[in-house]
């Protein structure tokens, strides 16, 4: 015991060492005494290390052992562009620097279109008078974003109407409804080709929505809540109050009906009416 006490007191005495010599002392061996960022060795270095371990890099769709379910897409340069039946969204990422080049470090660059993957539709969307007076993304409800969530399967065979929606049987008191259609069946958001024979949302399905739920959030399976027939007159119902919240082009393959633990976080872009969206289910 008195070894101890001894050893805790000797770390409160001042150390001997000047401070450079303490870095080269007990700095992390990948550190030495040369400038920081010095490409050659730590190419080197990364290299050794991956040969040592023989690693390689895993993306996973669930974490926890199957607990965390990841329903956002990875943003690739094939996926379908909204309302584009020729391009595809392109490139996203782009190195500004790089190690390769003789670069001190990789320096990427995002360039993307707001409503593009797995995003958030903002009131500004489709109101020029909500746009104008601020309700941007970064004003969107975090606590309607997160949250116990319900996931349905919709009847494949039509869009969502009124009809539907009732038949679905919603009880009161739910808040967030992710509904999978036809497209996931169909594999619309792995196809590089967009298709405007995705469903979606009726006007009349909206209404009824807003009029017997208490749905403030909806998550739909490809880049539009709304069917391309209705597509301005079912957002316009939706994001009139401003209190319902649109998530669009959820990855929903493999993921069971039921409960679950909803987490939706967006980028914070000021003046922005939608945004990139990162999204998972917990069990």
């Amino acid at each position: 015991m008195a070894q101890l006490v001894l050893f805790f007191l000797l770390q409160l005495l001042p150390l001997p060492l000047p401070l450079t010599a303490m870095a080269s002392q007990f700095a992390h061996p990948a550190y030495d005494d040369s400038p920081l960022c010095d490409v050659s060795t730590d190419a080197e270095l990364a290299s050794d290390i991956i040969s040592s371990s023989n690693s390689k890099p895993v993306k996973l769709e669930e974490y926890g052992n199957g607990r965390i379910i990841d329903i956002t897409h990875a943003y690739r340069p094939d996926m379908p562009a909204f309302n584009s039946t020729d391009d595809t969204i392109g490139m996203v990422v782009s190195l500004r620097d790089s190690m390769a080049n003789g670069d001190l470090c990789n320096f990427s660059e995002l360039k993307i279109g707001i409503h593009t993957g797995t995003h958030v539709d903002a009131p500004g969307h489709v109101y020029q008078e909500y746009y104008e007076a601020g309700f941007d993304v970064d004003t969107l409800d975090l606590d309607v974003l997160n949250g116990p969530a319900l996931l349905v399967d919709v009847p494949r065979d039509k869009n969502i109407t009124a009809e539907v929606m009732e038949s679905l049987h919603i009880p009161r008191g739910v808040r967030r409804v992710i509904f999978r259609t036809l497209n996931t069946d169909r594999k619309l958001m792995w196809k590089n080709k967009f298709d405007a024979s995705y469903v979606g949302f009726m006007k009349d399905g909206a209404q009824w929505l807003v009029d017997n739920t208490d749905i403030k959030l909806v998550g739909v399976d490809y880049l539009s809540v709304a069917a391309f027939d209705d597509l301005i007159p079912a957002h316009l119902v939706f994001l009139k109050s401003r209190e319902i919240i649109l998530v669009e082009a959820l990855k929903l393959d493999g993921v069971k009906p039921g409960i679950y633990y909803l987490n939706c976080l967006p980028l914070r872009l000021v003046g922005a009416e939608g945004s990139p969206i990162r999204c998972i289910l917990t069990k």
